[in-house]
């Protein structure tokens, strides 16, 4: 098994709000990847005493432990488990029902050796390669689908569409989110390899437009996860004037891991 990562902030002068890892148990039958992307929140409060690395430590850590201690348990249900866990660790201090109470998108894969299963929430994203070398994305794509009118402002975001039907979702406070992701299970067989994602990577292809998804596996395979993520702040150097639509920050933290069985 090959295992890569690369996890860079996107100002050296603020912590990086992703969260990666990788659990191999010690078993050596299977394993999982769990990366979230914290969300920054904007000027203002929050409701909570705590920072989103200290938040996505812990979702990250909770969840980390439970797919790899729990294999029997759905990953949805780990992911549920992960959230009420982080929730109770600060609900005596913290306004949990504040909108922007820490979040995180999240992604995680777990493997055993018969299947691989995947669960996607937000706009972080998972490549799945076959044995052919087809690559198959999976991703959330409320947040992507909405119209810009609707995300006109932060207020009219969280007030309408945060954590909302008819608009999107991330892991926060409320287990039941977990409910909100997008599934799977694949055969072990028809896996090769994956990749996951956060946006701050994913730019490469969504903002950039330097290739497709297949274009961006295979960057990873040859070069490793580091060579896109500093493929993408070259890019972000080159555009200082945010001449892309909709990329928000001009650098972000950036997060990818590759495996390969």
């Amino acid at each position: 098994m090959r295992t890569e990562l690369a996890s860079e902030p996107g100002d050296a002068d603020r912590p990086n709000e992703d969260f990666v890892s990788v659990g191999l148990p010690a078993s050596g039958q299977g394993g999982s990847v769990v990366v979230l992307d914290g969300v920054t929140p904007p000027k203002g409060g929050t409701g909570c005493l705590h920072s989103v690395p200290w938040f996505t430590a812990r979702l990250g850590g909770a969840l980390t432990e439970l797919t790899v201690s729990l294999p029997d348990v759905p990953l949805v249900d780990a992911l549920s488990r992960a959230i009420a866990r982080t929730a109770e660790a600060h609900a005596s201090t913290c306004d949990l029902s504040h909108p922007r109470t820490p979040q995180a998108t999240v992604v995680v894969a777990r493997w055993s050796p018969a299947a691989v299963e995947y669960l996607v929430l937000s706009d972080s994203a998972l490549l799945v390669e076959s044995p052919d070398g087809v690559v198959t994305p999976f991703l959330d794509d409320r947040l992507a689908l909405l119209p810009r009118s609707a995300l006109a402002t932060v207020a009219l975001v969280d007030s309408t569409l945060r954590n909302k039907e008819g608009g999107f979702f991330t892991a926060a406070a409320d287990p039941s989110v977990s409910r909100r992701a997008v599934t799977g299970t694949l055969p072990r067989r028809d896996v090769r390899a994956l990749a996951a994602l956060t946006d701050g990577a994913t730019r490469w292809v969504e903002r950039f437009e330097e290739g497709d998804w297949t274009d961006c596996f295979h960057l990873m395979r040859k070069e490793g996860p580091q060579a896109l993520v500093d493929r993408v702040r070259t890019l972000e150097r080159a555009d200082p004037a945010r001449s892309f639509p909709g990329r928000g920050k001009t650098h972000d933290d950036a997060t990818v891991v590759y495996v390969e069985f």
